[in-house]
């Protein structure tokens, strides 16, 4: 008999905090394409990133929250879930200071995580970062390794930390801004990954944001009991074996 977090529901309900990112816009067009799944919420802060994402597929609905509001009482939680995505992340010189940094991807991520628990989800899915370590001197690292054990302390039947290297797409599709220095390195990965890349470990490889979306969704699909940890190379195997 299966375990109570292997078991699938029929038809799924999903959940994904940052679907206007890399990572999370892929997550939603491979779910938007799985016949499987059954109704995706979106969640954004302002009501004019919804058309875009929710023109992905009539499965997809939106809400607009302020995640700093999660779990408070008196304001409103997330929809019923099963699954739950959380591809939420900025960086220090789009947030503006550390502390700012610090509420995106430690307070908003946990706040959305403890939602979708009380919302009924079992399994969740976060993207975390290479070398995220609560002890590191490297402030970044150190705060995605503070998110990843307050997660764990939430004791979720599957949680799935996606731990990526040199993340590769074009945020401009997005409507983003490039990040300082990502083009140069996005070029200098590709050119040099052909002929160099055996000298570096594959979990230090750059990997594809529709890599890592392949890899969280198959991870949920079919999760095993308790943390998973999937860098790079894991998530490229997982991809591929999706047939990403």
């Amino acid at each position: 008999m299966a375990s109570a977090s292997k078991k699938n529901p029929t038809q799924p309900r999903i959940c994904i905090a940052g679907a206007t990112g890399l990572v999370g816009r892929a997550v939603l067009a491979r779910l938007a394409g799985d016949a499987r799944i059954g109704a995706i919420t979106v969640l954004v802060r302002q009501a004019e990133q919804l058309p875009a994402l929710l023109s992905v597929s009539d499965k997809a609905r939106g809400q607009v929250l302020d995640f700093e509001s999660l779990g408070r009482a008196g304001m409103p939680g997330l929809p019923p879930t099963d699954w739950a995505f959380c591809c939420l992340g900025t960086t220090i010189k789009v947030a503006g200071s550390q502390a700012a940094f610090r509420m995106v991807d430690f307070d908003a991520v946990l706040a959305f995580a403890r939602a979708a628990k009380v919302a009924g989800a079992s399994r969740l899915a976060v993207v975390s970062a290479l070398g995220a370590d609560a002890r590191s001197a490297v402030f970044y690292n150190r705060v995605k390794g503070e998110m990843e054990q307050a997660l764990k302390a939430l004791d979720l039947p599957s949680l799935v930390i996606a731990r990526p290297s040199l993340l590769l797409g074009e945020r401009s599709a997005l409507g983003q801004a490039g990040r300082a220095g990502e083009s140069l390195a996005q070029a200098a990965a590709q050119l040099m990954m052909p002929a160099l890349g055996w000298l570096m470990p594959r979990r230090l490889w750059p990997i594809q944001a529709e890599a890592v979306a392949a890899a969280m969704v198959s991870a949920l699909a079919d999760p095993a009991d308790g943390v998973q940890v999937l860098e790079s190379n894991h998530l490229q195997a997982l991809a591929d074996s999706a047939g990403a």
